[in-house]
């Protein structure tokens, strides 16, 4: 399926593009008001914030196609690393039949979607200013607050994964105040790595990629040399015998949230459009390469320790190090404990140049204080970057507990407005240059949503007894969202009052 979707960008022969930036902003001189010199278009633009200098971005600079896919595969996975609970929950056969259908259910449907949506609108802010334009500003605001609410309970994992991990090399760099020194350091430390540009992320993604897979590609030829010999030779352990071994307590439905939520974010890397080469032909080849990056390196490590005899209830959280170990010894479970701290920093980092793009485009829209609309030589909005490094850092001191259904109702709420922008743009605007479409006509546009919205909802079913600070999980992330209607309606009334 991806290789027939690859080879059907191939023989588009999409011709070479403008800059994003220029299509981007000839696309916005003709609202949906009306012609450009009408009254209604006008009106329109008289009620827009005042023009502002958009940042420059040098070709030299934009994020071309393999730096694209590398930040791509960190924003969605970053590695291995969080599928152990999948193992744990449901066993082996289950989950590699969960991370194998998942792809096709959830990433590939986002996937595409991603991919018409950044070709045809390839603006900075990405699926905000998609909904923003099918849907109004209310709804863009709305797309933008779920994301940057589910960011403050996602982002604080990472600089935490990176300690954890850390602890395990050397427990006495993190004993007291040292973690938390070390968890405010991967955030600093990731603030000035963004301020050196898209770019310069997009690249280094791309290193650490094969740094970290690097010893899980040892671990799946351990795991396949293991298997060969109880084949061959004297039976050591289970063998092939362990993907079939049923758990002691067996969860499919928090192994199927697990899945999902390690298959969340391909529309992240959106929000940098105007920061990327040749946006309409690298965005879908860069979602669909991605996507068989990610679907492959979860399911060979997974299959490989099953192959290898280890028992699936053994597993949970971290346990790939003491996989590591069974199977390759110290050095090799050294080799997976430093990859889990470049995942920490790996996700982190790109994710940070993904959501601090958003306070930049509201700022554009007048919807978030001009302020944050400053940035540096390089194009970075250093001031969101700067706010959205103060924010992410508070949360760290945070003693609430990571729940998956939060992530999930949040982001799960502003995926389905993007589904639906997609469906109401194809409607509203059938003549918009979409130089990627989703296969199969607008009803096929229509349609691509559904098994996504069954997953989510499916997702929330079974978090429905998970509960924080004393309410139920699914409650409190509907307040959650609420509140940005809330906030949307008074930065309305301010704006007015400052206008008056």
């Amino acid at each position: 399926m991806f290789g027939a979707f690859w080879a059907s960008l191939r023989n588009r022969g999409l011709p070479e593009s403008p800059p994003a930036g220029a299509v981007a902003l000839a696309r916005e001189e003709t609202p949906r008001g009306g012609a450009p010199g009408s009254v209604d278009a006008r009106a329109e633009r008289a009620a827009q914030p005042p023009a502002v200098r958009a940042p420059a971005f040098p070709g030299g600079r934009r994020i071309r196609l393999l730096p694209l896919m590398g930040a791509t595969y960190f924003m969605v996975a970053g590695g291995p690393y969080g599928l152990e609970d999948i193992i744990g929950k449901a066993g082996y056969w289950h989950a590699l039949l969960l991370l194998a259908a998942i792809p096709f259910l959830w990433s590939v449907p986002t996937a595409l979607m991603v991919g018409e949506m950044a070709s045809s609108i390839p603006a900075e802010g990405g699926f905000y200013v998609w909904v923003r334009r099918a849907m109004g500003p209310f709804w863009g605001f709305q797309e933008a607050w779920l994301s940057l609410a589910a960011s403050v309970f996602d982002m604080a994992l990472y600089p935490t994964l990176f300690v954890l991990y850390l602890g395990r090399m050397a427990p006495s760099w993190v004993a007291g105040w040292r973690g938390a020194g070390w968890e405010i350091a991967v955030v600093a430390g990731c603030a000035l790595w963004n301020l050196s540009g898209a770019r310069t992320v997009g690249r280094s993604s791309v290193t650490l990629f094969c740094v970290l897979l690097a010893p899980f590609a040892v671990l799946i030829a351990a795991g396949v040399w293991a298997w060969l010999r109880a084949v061959h030779g004297p039976g050591a352990g289970l063998g092939a015998g362990a993907l079939l071994q049923p758990v002691p307590a067996p969860d499919l439905a928090g192994a199927v949230s697990v899945a999902l939520w390690n298959y969340m974010g391909w529309d992240n890397a959106s929000t940098v459009a105007q920061e990327v080469e040749n946006p309409q032909r690298n965005y879908p080849r860069a979602m669909l390469g991605a996507a068989g990056l990610v679907a492959a390196t979860y399911i060979l490590p997974l299959l490989a320790v099953g192959l290898a005899g280890l028992a699936p209830g053994e597993f949970s959280t971290g346990a790939w190090s003491d996989a590591a170990h069974a199977l390759g010894g110290p050095l090799l479970a050294l080799g997976i404990v430093a990859g889990g701290m470049i995942n920490g920093v790996g996700m982190f980092n790109p994710l940070m140049m993904s959501y601090s793009r958003l306070p930049f485009a509201m700022a554009k829209e007048g919807q978030a204080p001009s302020v944050l609309l400053r940035h540096n030589r390089r194009g970075v909005p250093w001031v969101s970057v700067a706010a959205c490094a103060v924010i992410w850092g508070l949360a760290l001191g945070f003693s609430f507990e990571r729940l998956i259904s939060i992530d999930l109702v949040l982001y799960g709420a502003s995926l389905l407005l993007e589904f639906a922008a997609l469906a109401m743009l194809r409607m509203r605007e059938p003549n918009l240059p979409r130089p990627f479409r989703v296969p199969g006509g607008t009803a096929a546009a229509v349609a691509l949503g559904i098994a996504p919205a069954g997953l989510i909802a499916y997702a929330m079913w079974a978090a429905r007894d998970e509960r924080i600070l004393g309410m139920s999980a699914l409650l409190f992330a509907a307040l959650v969202g609420l509140l940005g209607a809330a906030l949307y309606h008074l930065q309305t009334r301010w704006k007015r009052r400052a206008e008056s």
